[in-house]
C-alpha cells in the first residue's frame, strides 16, 4: 500500500499528524498564533502596541507526581539536559516541577527547535514564498465537494475557502489540523517553549535553536504535492478527532508516561506515515544529536527543551545520542 492510500484509508491520520505537530514541530507556535486571513495576505496579525517591558512571567501548574520525563547527559566539564514538550498547551495543564526548575535555573544556555517561534514579523515572508500559490489554487486540485467541504472548515478560522484558496495543500492542511485544538482551549502562548523562553529572557539566559523558521516549513512545503493534498483530504474527513486525542497524549506527557506517548503517537505514525515520520522526526534527530555532541564537547550546562515526540521511541534523539557512545540518563 504506498503512503497516500494508506493516509487516505486511516481514519486517525490527521489526528496522528496533528499530535506529531503538537509534539514535534516548533513551527506550531507561529501557526496557531496567526489568524488564516493574515496568513493568506502573508502580512503580520494586528497586534496592540508592544509594551517595552519582558514578558509577563506565566505561572505553571504544578504536576502530581514526577511530571514530564528529562534525560541528562554529562561528562567532566558539561550537562545537557534534554526535556519534552507539547507546542500547545491548556493554560491549566500542570507540568511545573521542582526538578525541571533547578534543572532550567541551573543553565547558562537554553536551546529550543527555532530560537523565535513567536516572531511574526520573520515569518511572513517565509510563508509568501513556500505557503502561497495563487497560481494554482486548492479549488483547481480539489473536487468541488472536497472544497465545499474545505469552505466550510475555513469558517472555523474565521475565513472563507475563496480566501484561503491561495495556501499551498501543506499550509491548509496544517491549518486544519491546529484549528480544533486552538478551539478547545490549546494556546500556543501556553506552549512549554514559550513559557521557558520568557524566563530564559528574564533571567539573561542566550536562547538558541537547532533550527531556523525557514527550515522548519521547508519540512511540510518540500513534501510531495500529491502527498500534501493526501493530508488535506484526510484533515477534511476527519479533524474534530484532533483535540481528544491530544488530551490523552498530553496526559501521558504531564505524567511522564513515554512509553504511551511511543505506542500511540509515535509508532503509528511511523507505521502509517512513514514518509511524514522520516521528515518530521528522524532526519531532525539525527542533525540534532550531532549539535548536542558538539554541544558535549565544550563547557557548561545547557537546557534543551524540544517536542516530545523526538524523546520517544526507538528513533529518538537519546538513541541516535546512544548510537554515537554518549551515554544518556534519566534525570532525577
Amino acid at each position: 500500500m504506498t503512503f497516500v492510500s494508506r493516509l487516505k484509508s486511516t481514519t486517525t491520520a490527521v489526528s496522528r499528524l496533528a499530535l506529531g505537530v503538537a509534539m514535534g514541530l516548533g513551527l506550531v507556535v507561529a501557526i496557531a498564533g496567526v489568524p488564516a486571513k493574515a496568513l493568506a495576505q502573508a502580512v503580520p496579525a494586528p497586534t496592540a502596541e508592544a509594551p517595552s517591558a519582558a514578558p509577563a512571567l506565566r505561572a505553571v501548574p504544578q504536576a502530581q507526581g514526577q511530571g514530564p520525563a528529562m534525560w541528562v547527559i554529562r561528562d567532566a566539564d558539561s550537562t545537557i539536559y534534554l526535556f519534552g514538550t507539547v507546542h500547545v498547551l491548556r493554560p491549566t495543564t500542570a507540568w511545573g516541577t521542582a526538578r525541571v526548575d533547578a534543572a532550567f535555573d541551573s543553565a547558562d544556555e537554553f536551546w529550543m527547535e527555532i530560537s523565535n517561534p513567536d516572531d511574526q514579523a520573520a515569518l511572513m515572508p517565509i510563508i509568501q514564498q513556500h505557503g502561497l500559490d495563487p497560481a494554482n489554487p486548492l479549488s483547481s486540485r480539489l473536487t468541488a465537494e472536497e472544497f465545499a467541504k474545505f469552505d466550510e472548515a475555513a469558517k472555523t478560522l474565521g475565513a472563507s475557502g475563496a480566501q484561503l484558496d491561495v495556501f499551498r495543500p501543506w499550509l491548509a492542511a496544517l491549518q486544519l489540523s491546529v484549528a480544533p485544538l486552538v478551539k478547545a482551549g490549546y494556546d500556543p502562548q501556553s506552549g512549554v517553549e514559550i513559557v521557558l523562553k520568557a524566563r530564559a529572557e528574564a533571567a539573561g539566559k542566550p536562547i538558541k535553536g537547532f533550527e531556523t523558521l525557514d527550515q522548519q516549513i521547508r519540512i511540510l512545503a518540500d513534501m510531495p504535492e500529491d502527498i500534501q493534498l493526501a493530508f488535506l483530504r484526510s484533515t477534511l474527513e476527519d479533524y474534530d478527532e484532533a483535540a481528544t486525542m491530544l488530551d490523552g497524549m498530553v496526559s501521558s506527557w504531564s505524567t511522564g508516561d513515554v512509553d504511551a506517548l511511543d505506542r500511540v503517537m509515535v509508532e503509528e505514525m511511523k507505521t502509517e506515515m512513514p514518509q511524514v515520520y522520516e521528515a518530521l522526526l528522524t532526519r531532525r534527530n539525527q542533525a540534532w544529536a550531532g549539535q548536542i555532541q558538539d554541544l558535549l564537547a565544550g563547557s557548561g550546562t545547557v537546557f534543551i527543551a524540544v517536542g516530545a515526540a523526538h524523546l520517544v521511541g526507538d528513533d529518538s534523539v537519546q538513541s541516535m545520542l546512544e548510537d554515537r557512545g554518549i551515554e544518556v540518563d534519566e534525570a532525577s
